[in-house]
């Protein structure tokens, strides 16, 4: 019986709340371009984090606080995502639609949608190298990552992340797992999971 409350209360913020509609609708369209073109629109990215600046600002209490939260989760979003971009894992509409998630949802929910989303980039990378039989070559390029951001740490120069095209297990549109994380973050949320 409690998740059948559960669920009405999920489809009662739902209703309440457009902005996790617009959220929400905004991710589905960014993993099937993500998916088809390994490209995720600027279009999508800024306007979507304009639209949640201008609406948490709009809609709030306290709108100098709202805009600051909005700002700042949009700040945190890119932040976290950039060294992935900087290494060349990660492309530019990943970090942006990173972004776009964290201008939805503040500064305090950015950090759980991250952690959501790397915990499904993960499982997405291990199984996209297991179905590839590639699963020893990413371990290995993983091995190489790391042992490169420690070089650069303590011995003060900047490698070059890129892995060749030959070592390379190919390409995950990431901007799924982001998108799969951050709606199961705020669904689980609403539930009482997260």
């Amino acid at each position: 019986m409690q998740e059948f409350h559960a669920l009405l209360e999920l489809l009662a913020m739902l209703a309440t709340d457009p902005r996790i509609v617009v959220l929400f609708v905004l991710l589905v369209v960014a993993s099937v371009s993500d998916y088809r073109t390994y490209r995720i629109p600027n279009w999508l990215t800024f306007g979507g984090a304009a639209f949640a600046l201008v609406y948490k600002t709009v809609i709030a209490a306290s709108p100098p606080t709202a805009f600051l939260q909005a700002f700042g989760g949009l700040f945190l979003g890119f932040l976290i995502m950039l060294p992935a971009y900087a290494l060349g894992v990660m492309g530019a509409g990943d970090v942006k639609l990173m972004a776009m998630v964290g201008a939805f949802l503040g500064v305090h929910e950015t950090l759980q949608a991250v952690l959501f989303a790397f915990i499904v980039g993960g499982i997405a990378a291990l199984g996209f190298a297991f179905l590839k039989g590639k699963l020893r070559r990413m371990l290995h390029n993983a091995k190489a990552a790391v042992f490169g951001m420690l070089a650069s740490t303590f011995a003060g120069f900047r490698p070059d992340g890129r892995i060749e095209a030959s070592q390379s297990i190919g390409k995950l549109p990431y901007g799924i797992c982001i998108s799969i994380g951050t709606m199961g973050y705020v669904l689980g949320r609403q539930l009482g999971y997260a």
